[in-house]
């Protein structure tokens, strides 16, 4: 199983200035893409915004809700890649989610794993040879 580390940054609460940006909306969005691309060269992927309440003091004895907008990043954690969950292996012989069926052979044999086949005849009197 992959395992993540996970980056939690506020988001921007005021936009960038930049060349060309006239608008609010367009300078908020260049302050997003700025944190986002820089938290990318170092590997971060962008997982999803979260809106949190968090309650916090206001004077002496108040205290008050805020509610903050968080930006959430994870990345693959080194080393763990390798460790994956076991798979099982389904092949046209064995249907989806059933074990197939063992047959035990002579005591000191490993058993045959797989669809058993149907007893051949044996060669003998019942069997017609020309």
């Amino acid at each position: 199983m992959q395992l993540y580390d996970y980056k939690v940054v506020p988001a921007p609460n005021r936009g960038e200035k930049a060349r060309g940006l006239k608008t609010p909306a367009d300078r908020f969005a260049n302050a997003l893409e700025l944190l986002m691309n820089e938290l990318g060269r170092d590997g971060w992927e962008y997982l999803r915004a979260d809106t949190l309440p968090s309650e916090e003091r206001a004077g002496f004895t108040k205290r008050t809700t805020v509610y903050h907008a968080v930006l959430v990043f994870r990345r693959a954690l080194p080393g763990e890649a390798g460790e994956e969950a076991p798979r099982k292996l389904l092949t046209a012989d064995t249907p989806s989610g059933k074990a197939p069926p063992i047959r035990l052979e002579a005591e000191g044999v490993a058993p045959k794993i797989g669809v058993p086949e149907p007893e051949k005849e044996k060669a003998g009197a019942d069997s017609p040879e020309s």
